[in-house]
C-alpha cells in the first residue's frame, strides 16, 4: 500500500509539473527572445528582462524542489557543492525580495561585504534556503515593519546568517511544532498563503550541505532564523562569462537541400515560441501538427530531418506516436527530440527508454534548445549520408 500511495504520489507531482511548467514555458521563452531581439532592447527594458528571466528561472527552480518533495524527504537530493559567494546571493535576493517587502510597506536590511565571503554550499539550493526565510519574513511580519540579515562567525570556519523580523513572534508550544512538514500552525486560517513544506524542506537541504537551521523567537517582539554553513576561501578560478544572449546559425549552403524540422505541439504559445527560435535559422524549415496522429501523418508525407515531439497530446500520446514512427521503414530513420513539461526524473528515463533522440523540458532554454537541435541535425545528415 505504501509503495501504491508513493507511485500516486509520484504520478500527481508529475501532473503538476506539467500544469505549472506550461505556462512559465510562455513566460520565460518570450523573456528569452526580447532579451535578443532585433534591435536589442534599450538598457532600461533590458533591466526589466533580466528581472523577468532572473525570477522566472528562480521559480522554475522552486517548481522543481518543491515536485521533488519526495526525494528531499529521503535524503537522496543531489547537490552541486561549490565555492558560493554569498554577497552575489544575496544581491540576487535583494532584487527579487524587496518589490514584495514594499507592497507591505517593510524596509529590508541586507548586509555590507566589506571583505568577499565565501560558503561551501549548492548555489540553488542556498538561494532557494535565502529566498525562504525572506519571504516567510515579509509575510508573517507586521505591517511597516522591518527585516534585517546579518552575518557573524559563529564559530572558527563557520558563518551564521540571520534573518530577524519584528512580526508576532512565536510561542514555546508553536516552536515546537515549527519544523513538521503541512502544519502552518494554524495560520492556514488567515490571509496568509502558504503550503506548509517550507520550512522543513529548508532545514532539510541546510542540514544536507553540512549546515544547521535554527530559530529564536519571543512573542509579541518577532523571530530571527538563522542558517550555520561552512566558510571556504575564495574559488581560484574565474568564473567564466555568461552565455551569449543571441545565437548565429551558418547560411545555407548553395545547391544544399533545404533542412527541415516538425513540431508537434497543441499550445499555440509554445508553438509560437519554437517558431520564433527556428525563424533565426535562415537554414531550416518549420512545418507544425497539432496532434499526434496528424504529426505522423505529416512526417511520412513530408520526411523532415528532425521532428520535435510535446508528450502530452491530444488523441494518442508523444510516446504513442514515437513507436509508430520508429516501426515505421519510411520514418524510423527521423531523430525524434522530446520538449515537454513532464520533467521527472522517471518521465526522462521513460522518454529516452521509448528512443527520443534526446529529451528537452519546459521551460526552453536557448543554448540548450539550439545544441540539441544541431545535434540532431548532424545525426540525421550522416545517417542520411551512410544510406545513400
Amino acid at each position: 500500500m505504501a509503495d501504491k500511495a508513493n507511485l500516486a504520489k509520484s504520478d500527481f507531482l508529475s501532473s503538476m509539473s506539467h500544469e505549472l511548467r506550461s505556462p512559465l514555458n510562455a513566460i520565460l521563452g518570450f523573456a528569452q527572445l526580447m532579451e535578443s531581439a532585433v534591435p536589442l532592447p534599450s538598457a532600461s527594458q533590458a533591466a526589466r528582462i533580466a528581472q523577468i528571466l532572473q525570477a522566472g528561472w528562480h521559480l522554475l527552480k522552486l517548481i522543481n524542489e518543491i515536485l521533488d518533495l519526495a526525494v528531499i524527504e529521503s535524503g537522496q537530493v543531489s547537490l552541486s557543492m561549490e565555492h558560493v559567494s554569498l554577497a552575489e546571493v544575496m544581491d540576487e535576493c535583494r532584487s527579487m525580495m524587496e518589490p514584495q517587502a514594499q507592497d507591505r510597506g517593510i524596509q529590508i536590511t541586507f548586509p555590507q561585504f566589506h571583505n568577499p565571503i565565501f560558503v561551501q554550499a549548492d548555489r540553488t539550493r542556498l538561494k532557494q534556503i535565502f529566498i525562504n526565510l525572506l519571504s516567510n519574513a515579509i509575510k508573517y511580519n507586521k505591517a511597516q515593519g522591518t527585516v534585517a540579515v546579518d552575518t557573524t562567525m559563529s564559530a572558527p570556519e563557520r558563518i551564521r546568517i540571520g534573518f530577524t523580523d519584528t512580526g508576532a513572534g512565536l510561542t514555546p508550544d508553536k516552536l515546537a511544532q515549527l519544523f513538521q512538514p503541512f502544519n502552518r500552525l494554524g495560520q492556514e486560517a488567515g490571509g496568509v498563503a502558504g503550503t506548509g513544506i517550507g520550512l522543513i524542506v529548508t532545514k532539510r537541504l541546510t542540514e544536507m550541505m553540512g549546515g544547521v537551521l535554527g530559530v529564536e523567537s519571543t512573542p509579541g517582539t518577532g523571530s530571527v532564523f538563522w542558517c550555520e554553513l561552512n566558510s571556504t576561501a575564495a574559488p581560484q578560478l574565474e568564473i567564466q562569462s555568461g552565455e551569449a544572449h543571441a545565437f548565429i546559425r551558418p547560411q545555407l549552403q548553395a545547391g544544399a537541400p533545404p533542412r527541415t524540422l516538425l513540431y508537434v505541439e497543441d499550445n499555440p504559445a509554445n508553438m509560437e515560441l519554437v517558431e520564433q527560435l527556428i525563424a533565426r535559422c535562415p537554414d531550416i524549415r518549420m512545418m507544425t501538427a497539432v496532434t499526434g496522429t496528424l504529426g505522423i501523418e505529416v512526417a511520412r508525407n513530408a520526411q523532415p530531418t528532425v521532428i520535435l515531439m510535446d508528450i502530452n497530446l491530444p488523441g494518442i500520446s508523444g510516446i504513442k506516436a514515437l513507436k509508430i514512427l520508429s516501426e515505421d521503414p519510411v520514418t524510423a530513420h527521423i531523430p525524434v527530440v522530446a520538449l515537454s513539461a513532464n520533467a521527472m526524473p522517471r518521465d526522462i528515463a521513460n522518454g529516452l527508454e521509448a528512443g527520443f533522440f534526446r529529451y528537452l523540458t519546459k521551460p526552453i532554454k536557448v543554448k540548450d534548445f539550439m545544441d540539441t537541435l544541431n545535434a540532431a541535425l548532424e545525426f540525421a545528415e550522416k545517417s542520411d549520408g551512410q544510406s545513400t
